[in-house]
């Protein structure tokens, strides 16, 4: 049975999931204030740099936010960022009582938001639809929690697990309609994460190409991250033409190549080598200094199955057509050092479902949930 904090909470969720595509790289937070069992301010964080969620709320509830109750999917902030702490906010203003799905994971509030309120004589409940708040910023807390972002593989395959056919023809696997929500994956990215062998092949835009709705502002375009070890990405790349930045991880030195790519529209990063190779664990390090939360791979074989090989790897979005495609077609995971069943890689499904034809699963590395 939902109880009233339960149904208020509900609504802050649904607040916040509306900041799905705008707030990165801040959390998706939203807020509700209630008194005498009425709504009478909400509010959602909706760009990073612009007021978070409890300050909305208090400005839509005006003088009528003094003894009320503030439903907030995340702890209120204590420190100066961008804007200032909501914590001093939602004490000005008169809050009896706050209820909290959860403790903030940045180390800069985590638990110190809760201790303000609790210092001003506010009663701060916690723990109500905790995983559902959870679920709204996968990303945000692995970042905070594990200095690394969440990364999500998407590929289109066949029914027989093949990405391309063998002289490369890939266009198009998937039905339009898993496309079109490919899109809508890339919109909620942090950044959309592919090998310069993808770049050679197929010269991709990695941008988010939605129409409808539209975003106050436009839709924020994903920073689009390219491997390169050797610095073979042209200047004229389709992608380095778009609104959006592009940023170039290589283990090469070369001030010429970085140059004429900067020059070009590139931002170029030089990173740590391993086995030849850019050293991924160095990316993940990377990536969280960049303050990126989620990243969608859209890559080939050889990217994809370093990534799971390495252990990072935390979901995976396969859209199966009906179709086969033979097996001299390309897979989708290259993963030579597998020899014996016993070497599988696990996984544990999380959803199923029929989207214009195809197949769409998701699922999740058994390894890694087992951490978790």
């Amino acid at each position: 049975m939902l109880t009233g904090d339960h149904e208020h909470m509900r609504l802050a969720l649904q607040l916040a999931e509306k900041g799905l595509t705008t707030t990165d790289p801040n959390p998706r937070v939203g807020c509700v204030l209630v008194r005498d069992g009425s709504v009478v301010g909400e509010g959602w964080h909706e760009r990073a740099g612009q007021a978070h969620a409890e300050i909305n709320a208090l400005q839509d509830a005006g003088d009528q936010a003094r003894g009320a109750t503030a439903y907030i999917t995340l702890e209120p902030c204590s420190h100066h960022g961008r804007t200032p702490p909501c914590a001093d906010a939602l004490v000005d203003a008169g809050i009896k009582r706050a209820v909290l799905a959860m403790q903030d994971p940045n180390p800069l509030v985590a638990g110190q938001g809760i201790a303000q309120l609790e210092a001003a004589g506010i009663e701060v409940k916690t723990g109500v639809l905790t995983d559902q708040a959870a679920d709204l910023n996968p990303g945000f807390i692995k970042r905070m929690r594990e200095g690394r972002p969440l990364i999500r593989v998407k590929t289109a395959i066949s029914l027989d697990g093949r990405t391309a056919m063998a002289c490369g023809e890939s266009k198009w696997i998937s039905s339009e309609q898993s496309r079109l929500e490919v899109q809508h994956w890339r919109a909620r990215s942090s950044a959309i994460l592919t090998g310069i062998d993808t770049i050679l092949a197929d010269d991709p835009s990695m941008n988010v190409r939605l129409s409808g709705s539209v975003p106050e502002g436009g839709w924020r375009q994903p920073l689009r991250i390219v491997l390169d070890s050797q610095l073979r990405m042209p200047i004229n790349a389709h992608m380095l033409g778009l609104p959006g930045q592009t940023r170039i991880m290589t283990v090469t030195e070369s001030a010429e190549k970085i140059e004429l790519l900067e020059k070009a529209g590139a931002q170029v990063s030089v990173l740590p080598v391993k086995g030849g190779q850019i050293d991924l664990h160095a990316l993940m390090q990377e990536l969280c200094r960049l303050e990126i939360n989620e990243v969608l791979v859209e890559a080939g074989a050889t990217l994809n199955g370093s990534l799971l090989e390495q252990g990072l790897v935390d979901e995976l979005i396969l859209y199966v057509a009906p179709h086969i495609m033979g097996d001299l077609a390309r897979g989708a995971f290259h993963l030579p050092g597998l020899v014996h069943m016993a070497d599988r890689v696990a996984l544990n499904i999380t959803e199923v479902r029929e989207l214009g034809g195809d197949l769409c699963i998701h699922a999740r590395p058994a390894s890694n949930e087992a951490g978790d």
